[in-house]
């Protein structure tokens, strides 16, 4: 189980993630740990866990004030291991013999707050989706910038799978690519984006905004196979 005092670790989520991300994640933990769909204690401990988290995190001044107490632990916590062992000989590895007893050196561990990096998620058809030229954000027409469906109705003329999250929920694929493109360049990017992504690029293409060589129309052949 996620550790229940970080809500990004219970939410499954980066710390970095958008709003409408950390939503979409709640709710499908919310669904899979309901009382109704898995009773029992330990079901009911985590749903607990998950509200408490989303409680924070779709808060903006209540999330941004945890974000900068979670920098500083983290950045207490290095200092405390990078000087750990100040002055002390059995914890140094500047000495060819180790501690003043005798023995071989330790070799100083790296702090544990240090994360070996992610893979990225990524693929050879995708390009980075930053732009600064096209549609963008009109907040006139538009709503409010975040929220469940903060875009207001779709415009109208849909085509395309329907998003069922974010400020452009109920929208389909099609209607974003003539209002706000750059949100499909950013779906593209993240993983909540994956069931659209052939969708997207296609628009992309069309709309000028990916110019790399569209994917192989027949399957690779796996490595020791022949014929």
């Amino acid at each position: 189980m996620p550790d229940p005092l970080d809500p990004y670790k219970t939410l499954q989520v980066d710390p970095e993630a958008d709003p409408e991300v950390i939503q979409a994640a709640y709710r499908r933990l919310a669904r899979k740990y309901h009382p109704d769909v898995m009773p029992g204690p330990d079901a009911a401990t985590r749903m607990v866990a998950i509200n408490r988290a989303w409680a924070l995190l779709e808060d903006p001044e209540a999330r941004a004030a945890y974000d900068r107490e979670r920098a500083e632990r983290a950045t207490r916590e290095r200092r405390r291991a990078t000087g750990r062992g100040a002055g002390r000989s059995d914890d140094t590895e500047d000495s060819p013999t180790g501690p003043s007893t005798g023995g071989t050196a330790r070799r100083r561990s790296p702090p544990r707050d240090a994360e070996a990096p992610r893979p990225a998620d990524t693929s050879r058809d995708r390009t980075s989706g930053r732009s600064t030229v096209g549609s963008g954000y009109d907040p006139r027409t538009m709503g409010a910038r975040e929220g469940f469906g903060a875009a207001g109705p779709p415009p109208g003329n849909p085509s395309g799978s329907v998003l069922t999250f974010g400020r452009y929920a109920g929208w389909s694929i099609g209607e974003l690519g003539r209002r706000d493109i750059e949100y499909l360049e950013w779906l593209d990017r993240v993983p909540i984006g994956r069931p659209y992504r052939d969708e997207i690029d296609q628009i992309l293409r069309r709309a000028g905004r990916r110019n790399v060589a569209p994917p192989e129309s027949t399957p690779r052949r796996g490595l020791f196979r022949r014929g």
